[in-house]
């Protein structure tokens, strides 16, 4: 039976974390990967403060602890917010190495030992780790940005977090996680759930790009990504981390980014939950000095408190105050439900504008958006609003799912490298997923016909525009032959062992552009990645036939389609286009990438602060 999808509320919360909070995600770097300093975090602090139209904009959710550019010095973010009186909700990069993560440990230390009471003060909790366990869920890998983590380890170091500020200034703070509603209903992550002080709950509905998520069910797909984080939550409160809808960029499915409808969800949702729960909007500025796709930022690349559409809320919308308390309230579901979306939710589409996840891509942050969610199948539209009586869902499905790949061979297109022209061969993909308890079967099957010819010239060899990470990444060791190393998230390349890379080209990439580059910057310029690197050589690079998939193995990979391109001689601190040519809209490809020589690269594959690996530009 259908449940209402008005938003829902804790009926427990502790002393320590009852009131209520409302501020705007921070990253670390602008878009071109400088650092946000001290005094820019200022300015963004006292903007969301005097944006036109708001009130109570005083909170902060930072991504990470580190200071851009420096290995564990403390974010600029932290005497910023002292100086501005904004209170902070502290990030720790979660999913990386021992190294990394200790690094954001000893980065808090010395924040406390530095700044003192004055900072600990103005913290009203601490993520550690943002969509982890989506990340490495298998619609995660599949729409992979970043590396991710599984319950056990996720709560090792929720623990490490609390016994780094345990007999400190800041002992007692609420520790908590963020993570997509898919994440939490997954039985197999309850561990993580409880070993939170609070739950924080990332929601895009312009990610769920396999169901009905125009902006008329956008409140609705919230709202129910919400109810369920709350039902499964064990009476802990649950914070909403990240959610907007994008000013401008790419249409997801029925989800069109406008300054329109990014005013119609910031009407239908953030109205009706500012005031009533902690709530991090995504996001104020994420356009200087370039605008990504998609930029859901409410103010564009000049810093103003003039907003890009109206931000007042209508009279019967809840208050903006940034200190109200929660109410405490038993659950009570209206005679009329809310509006729904007709089909299931899909990615975080995640929620993160991770593309999958609930989250989105967030400028010089170790997060990225997430790729698609899937929901409980919703029974239609309706004319109601989502209401603040609380309710909570007297079910949730447990969520698999179930990617079944269909590889279809089409005709040849030229592919051109350099100064060569070779020819390629499509490939498409059928997707299914399903969960238990709720029908769901959203087929997504590649066109057949083959990408038009390749206009001259390439694409930039940097991120700097739209570009696409691989889904997949498979390692396949000539002297482990029969070996299936899975999914991972390092880029091998070596004498005995290549690596297989998926790529899946949009529909939206049909007419245009695109090149494979790989990216290999100092390893004095990364933060969240690192590489080992012996010997001299370079690589070559083909296309295969088919994509790869977790089975992989060296004797059972995909055959040779064709020839990309290769780098002669691979040096750190340069970016290299591989090859060029029409994109395959609509498709799944592999392309594996082989050492030539004696070189012996391993690496992290990270977008950001310095893209390092394989990618796909596109113009």
């Amino acid at each position: 039976m259908r449940t209402s999808l008005v938003l829902a509320f804790a009926t427990a919360l502790s002393t320590t974390i009852a009131q209520v909070y409302q501020g705007f995600n921070y990253g670390s770097v602008f878009t071109n990967n400088a650092p946000i300093t001290q005094q820019d975090y200022e300015n963004q602090f006292n903007t969301a403060k005097q944006l036109q139209g708001t009130s109570g904009f005083t909170s902060a959710r930072l991504f990470t602890t580190i200071q851009a550019g420096t290995t564990n010095s403390p974010s600029e973010a932290i005497p910023a917010a002292i100086a501005t009186n904004t209170q902070l909700l502290l990030g720790i990069f979660l999913s990386s190495t021992d190294e990394v993560f200790n690094n954001e440990l000893a980065a808090l230390r010395s924040a406390i030992s530095q700044y003192g009471q004055a900072f600990v003060d103005l913290v009203i909790g601490i993520s550690a780790g943002s969509e982890d366990l989506y990340r490495i869920s298998p619609i995660g890998i599949e729409n992979m940005s970043n590396p991710g983590e599984g319950p056990d380890a996720v709560v090792r170091r929720i623990n490490a977090v609390r016994s780094t500020i345990s007999g400190t200034a800041m002992s007692g703070k609420p520790v908590g996680h963020v993570d997509t509603w898919t994440a939490y209903v997954n039985s197999s992550n309850s561990a993580v759930i409880d070993a939170c002080d609070f739950i924080g709950t990332d929601a895009y509905p312009y990610f769920q790009n396999t169901q009905a998520n125009s902006i008329e069910n956008g409140a609705s797909l919230f709202f129910e990504a919400y109810n369920a984080t709350v039902a499964v939550s064990g009476g802990k409160p649950v914070w909403i981390t990240e959610t907007g809808w994008p000013v401008s960029g790419p249409t997801e499915n029925q989800a069109v980014p406008s300054l329109a409808n990014a005013q119609t969800y910031w009407d239908q949702v953030g109205c009706r939950v500012f005031g009533q729960v902690t709530t991090f909007w995504y996001t104020l500025q994420d356009a200087f000095p370039n605008s990504p796709s998609p930029s859901f930022g409410v103010v564009g690349s000049t810093l103003s408190t003039t907003p890009l559409y109206d931000l007042s809320c209508p009279d019967d919308s809840s208050s903006s105050s940034s200190a109200a308390t929660s109410p405490a309230s038993s659950a009570s579901v209206p005679s009329q439900e809310p509006g729904t979306s007709s089909e299931p939710t899909g990615p975080e589409v995640s929620t993160t504008p991770s593309g999958p996840s609930t989250t989105a891509p967030e400028p010089g942050t170790s997060s990225e958006p997430t790729g698609p969610e899937v929901s409980t199948t919703p029974s239609g539209p309706s004319t109601t609003e989502p209401s603040l009586s609380p309710s909570i869902p007297n079910t949730v499905p447990t969520v698999d799912t179930v990617m079944i790949y269909t590889t279809v061979t089409t005709c040849p297109v030229t592919y051109t490298s350099g100064t060569e022209t070779m020819t390629s061969m499509t490939t498409s993909a059928a997707v299914v997923t399903s969960t238990h308890g709720n029908t769901l079967a959203t087929v997504t099957t590649a066109p057949t016909h083959p990408s038009p010819s390749s206009p001259a010239g390439s694409c930039p060899a940097d991120l700097s525009g739209d570009f696409e990470f691989p889904h997949l990444i498979v390692p396949v060791d000539q002297s482990h032959p029969d070996t299936a190393a899975n999914t991972g998230f390092n880029g091998h390349f070596s004498p005995a062992i290549s690596t297989i890379f998926n790529f899946d080209f949009p529909y939206s990439f049909e007419g245009r552009t695109c090149s494979l580059v790989f990216l290999f910057p100092q390893r004095e310029s990364l933060q969240t990645s690192n590489y080992t690197v012996s010997g001299t050589g370079g690589i070559d690079v083909t296309q295969l036939l088919a994509p790869a998939d977790a089975a992989t193995t060296y004797n059972n990979q995909p055959a040779v389609n064709t020839t990309v391109g290769s780098i002669p001689d691979l040096q750190a601190g340069n970016s290299y286009t591989i090859g060029s040519g029409g994109c395959f809209a609509g498709t799944r490809i592999g392309y594996k990438v082989s050492a030539t020589g004696s070189l012996d690269l391993n690496y992290f594959q990270d977008y950001n602060p310095a893209p390092i690996g394989l990618y796909i530009t596109v113009c």
